[in-house]
């Protein structure tokens, strides 16, 4: 870009970006989540080393309503962000003036609660003159696994959380192809759901995983495939089958024991998602497998998706749990990736609530 066309906000940044390239001091990166209903903030040193990750969780306040309520969880945010960015600072022992570069979460998620991060992000970014990244909330989930281990081009990365499933094949650093995506309820939300019909309480998800860890899976539920070739989900059906076993008992006076119908729920969903993810595997010809999303903490798929790569000797990569539910670290992991490319936003980003993961040039 010619210089003398750049706003004086333009030119701060660029020059912050060239000294600190000739410097080739460490890159500090600040990260921000708010996509949902934790609001986060953390210090990641070079892409990898993680200095702080401070999460601020909402899950008690919308625990009595059985799901987030957005307005509530933009409110908690706007409270939250300036105390939880200050905490990242003083527990990674930095200060603004060693900050490289500001990473923040702008899409997909609840809108209301993306405008909080990123307006953040924006004041700071113009305050202090430091680059500007926008991170897609998926890329960040996948990115995660980066804070444990190098990635291993090409790759296959399953992301399984309350609003997303889909299978990522990664060619190289940033470039995301997605292979399958759920065409209904993604898995977290059917176990949510499914949780609330067993009178577990939300989020449903460990719940379920801990109930059928105690149970036998010997209730009769269908797989869902679709097409032969696909790999795309669909857990509706699941879902609404799991419902009307439940109804159809009650009918007849029997009872299912809770146990064993969640074991059955989890074993039907993680069947298709660790299956598919091999024949994606296969066919990608990957060299790593990357489990993300806050259901990658569920014990039942770790252990079905670790035996399944074993058998098959591909090596896999799960964050650990601090780093499975949304965080700032991811973010500022994802956003280092483009800070190497010089891939930076301008004052008018925007949030996104619908942001495909293929858009990932702010």
């Amino acid at each position: 870009m010619n210089k003398t066309k750049m706003s004086r906000y333009e030119l701060r940044v660029q020059e912050a970006y060239e000294a600190q390239k000739k410097s080739g001091a460490p890159v500090y990166i600040l990260g921000i989540e708010t996509s949902c209903d934790e609001t986060s903030a953390a210090v990641v040193r070079d892409g990898r080393e993680v200095l702080s990750n401070v999460i601020a969780s909402q899950a008690d306040i919308h625990k009595r309503f059985g799901g987030v309520v957005p307005e509530v969880a933009s409110r908690r945010h706007v409270e939250n962000i300036t105390l939880t960015i200050e905490q990242a600072l003083a527990e990674a022992d930095k200060k603004l003036e060693d900050i490289s570069a500001i990473a923040v979460t702008y899409g997909p998620g609840l809108v209301g609660a993306l405008l909080v991060g990123v307006a953040a992000a924006k004041a700071i970014s113009l305050a202090r003159g430091v680059p500007l990244i926008g991170v897609h909330h998926i890329a960040g989930h996948i990115y995660a696994n980066r804070l444990v281990e190098e990635m291993d081009f090409p790759l296959i990365a399953l992301v399984v959380s309350g609003g997303h499933t889909e299978l990522v094949w990664m060619k190289e650093h940033g470039q995301f192809e997605i292979l399958g995506e759920t065409r209904d309820d993604a898995a977290g939300e059917a176990y949510d759901k499914v949780a609330r019909a067993l009178n577990l309480p939300y989020p449903g998800g460990p719940h379920i995983d801990r109930l059928a860890h105690e149970g036998e899976a010997n209730v009769p539920l269908p797989r869902s495939w679709l097409e032969p070739d696909s790999y795309d989900f669909s857990f509706s059906g699941l879902k609404s089958a799991v419902l009307n076993t439940l109804h159809n008992a009650a009918q007849r006076g029997e009872t299912i024991e809770p146990a064993n119908l969640a074991a059955s729920f989890q074993d039907s969903v993680t069947e298709v998602l660790v299956e598919k993810t091999i024949r994606a595997v296969r066919a990608c010809q990957a060299k790593q497998v990357l489990l993300a999303g806050g259901v990658a903490a569920n014990r039942g798929l770790r252990e079905r998706l670790q035996a399944r790569c074993d058998a098959e000797g591909i090596p896999l990569v799960i964050p650990p749990l601090s780093l499975c539910t949304d965080n700032a670290a991811m973010i500022a992991a994802a956003g280092y990736i483009k800070y190497q490319k010089g891939q930076f936003a301008a004052l008018d980003l925007n949030g996104v609530p619908g942001l495909s993961l293929n858009e990932n040039e702010s």
